[in-house]
């Protein structure tokens, strides 16, 4: 047997799956190339084996022309891969949450195990759960296609889908454009008004409304930082609010919850021990550092959210277009 011949059905190999199923279209591939080998005007040998693998095609090609009818996932259920990765990513974001803001692990053996982590761990751990996640969905609906069997799988709703919203009703463009021009001066007091006090006092954070008298809220310089990261925030939504004067690009919505979240990271990845500089109780203290992590992270979670609706219909967008 020719040497060619076997190592073009070894990689053809590769691209198949299904013991009994590979060794049948092997087998098939096999005797076709023999075949088209020996009715050529040659002597039958390894040259004119090397010229029927050459006719028949590459490898992966011919592997394929066997797996059109054999997806890895059938067609009907590429929405339950989104939907179903999505519900469970979903449950792995509120137990982060969970455990970043109650600084605990647990497991749910064999399903989950989730570690002690702090705030910029999640960072690392968030993109690993959402790989997991799809990879677990997408063995599920392997096998479910390989049974080959009509399974009707439940498709939960928890309420309307992006490709099956109705469009929100159409603002005339200068009365758009005059709400969006109001928020901005609005926005750019505010920040502005911010940036006076901060280099007044080096903190916008006071224990009272009169700021020019009333102590800081925060000591000296977890203070400071907090009171930047609140100026770049506001200043990150004027800015915002000015592009969108000039486009109402979703990239827009992308660029500004990417920033803020960002800042929003910063905040939580510093520590909360020694933030008050007013004397409190053991017991407040430790409601206001609870309160305050849960109140970034249910910010963050809200421009995650946010972030990932637009970067979705940017990519359907973009799709729609390719295939016209």
């Amino acid at each position: 047997m020719s040497d060619k011949l076997e190592a073009y059905l070894e990689e053809i190999s590769h691209f198949l799956s299904g013991r009994a199923e590979r060794e049948e279209i092997l087998g098939e591939i096999r005797s076709h190339i023999l075949e088209k080998a020996a009715e050529g005007p040659d002597e039958f040998g390894d040259a004119a084996v090397a010229r029927a693998i050459a006719a028949y095609g590459p490898a992966r090609r011919v592997a394929e022309r066997y797996l059109e009818d054999k997806p890895i996932i059938a067609p009907a259920y590429k929405r339950y891969l989104v939907r179903y990765t999505s519900l469970l990513f979903a449950v792995h974001l509120a137990l982060t949450v969970f455990a970043v803001a109650f600084d605990r692990s647990f497991v749910i053996f064999p399903f989950l195990f989730m570690p002690r982590l702090g705030p910029a761990d999640v960072l690392m751990y968030l993109p690993t759960a959402f790989l997991a996640d799809l990879g677990l969905v997408a063995l599920v609906l392997y096998f479910v296609t390989r049974s080959g069997k009509d399974v009707k799988l439940p498709w939960p709703r928890f309420g309307v889908d992006l490709d099956e919203a109705e469009p929100p009703a159409k603002v005339p463009f200068w009365v758009g454009r005059a709400v969006t021009a109001v928020g901005a001066i609005a926005m750019l007091a505010v920040t502005d008004f911010a940036l006076y006090v901060f280099a007044r006092r080096g903190t916008v954070f006071f224990t009272g409304l009169r700021w020019k008298d009333a102590p800081a809220l925060f000591a000296p310089g977890p203070g400071r930082t907090v009171s930047l990261v609140v100026i770049g925030l506001l200043a990150v939504s004027a800015l915002a609010l000015l592009a969108k004067l000039l486009t109402r690009s979703r990239w827009v919505d992308i660029v500004s919850n990417a920033l803020s979240l960002a800042l929003i990271g910063v905040l939580l990845a510093r520590p909360f021990d020694g933030l008050f500089a007013v004397a409190l109780s053991e017991r407040l203290t430790v409601w206001l550092k609870y309160t305050l992590r849960f109140s970034l992270l249910f910010v963050a979670l809200m421009m995650a959210i946010d972030l990932v609706k637009h970067i979705v219909a940017v990519s359907r967008k973009r799709l729609a277009a390719g295939a016209k």
